[in-house]
């Protein structure tokens, strides 16, 4: 092989990745639209899913949090669809802001949360160097970003979960994890391969991979 051959061999290993990872302008349009309908999602959510949270809480302190995994959806489903560095966060946040916008009972700390849990979500995505997107990193990714925001609310707010004891912490990490696994994880992974069912996602790789299978 000659010099100019391994350049040019040695510039498509380096240069491959890197732009797998760049952004498009079709990421972002879609980060955004996602943002706003999981946005919907939740904010429908606030309602039953609280109402959720409070009757299991009353069951059992702690156990609340198996309804928190709906709230996490975003980093999810943002981070299987574009497969992109920040897209977890981004379109856990643009949901968060939308719900906000429309309404709900916790105001600002809304766009803080969505801040923490994309965090979350993204990171497992990042371990993965965004190369893995099956179901058991979907579930992963889901699990990490309920842990996120069971830290976020161990020391945020005006009863932050530190002052209360330590069964209710352990339960509701627990719970929040579990929930942030199936209601993230799992349905953030079958409603991506609906969607790519659909063609709605033929110009990413989770629509091409979804084609492959059929």
């Amino acid at each position: 092989m000659s010099t100019s051959t391994s350049a040019r061999a040695d510039t498509r290993t380096t240069v491959a990745p890197a732009h797998r990872l760049r952004w498009r302008v079709v990421d972002i349009v879609v980060a955004a639209v996602l943002g706003v309908a999981l946005g919907l999602v939740f904010w429908g959510w606030n309602t039953v899913g609280y109402a959720w949270f409070v009757a299991m809480d009353g069951l059992t302190p702690g156990f609340g949090g198996i309804a928190v995994g709906i709230w996490l959806l975003g980093g999810v489903v943002g981070g299987l669809v574009i497969r992109k560095p920040g897209a977890a966060i981004l379109v856990e946040v643009v949901a968060a802001v939308v719900s906000m916008l429309i309404g709900n009972v916790w105001g600002v700390s809304t766009i803080l949360s969505g801040l923490v849990q994309g965090f979350g979500a993204e990171l497992i995505l990042l371990l993965f160097l965004y190369k893995r997107f099956g179901l058991p990193v979907a579930m992963l990714s889901g699990a990490a970003a309920g842990a996120a925001a069971w830290v976020f609310e161990l020391f945020y707010g005006s009863s932050p979960n530190i002052l209360k004891t330590l069964d209710f912490n352990i339960i509701y990490l627990s719970s929040v994890v579990v929930s942030g696994a199936v209601l993230a994880g799992l349905v953030g992974w079958l409603l991506v391969r609906a969607l790519a069912a659909t063609g709605a996602l033929s110009r990413f790789a989770a629509g091409r991979e979804r084609r492959r299978e059929v």
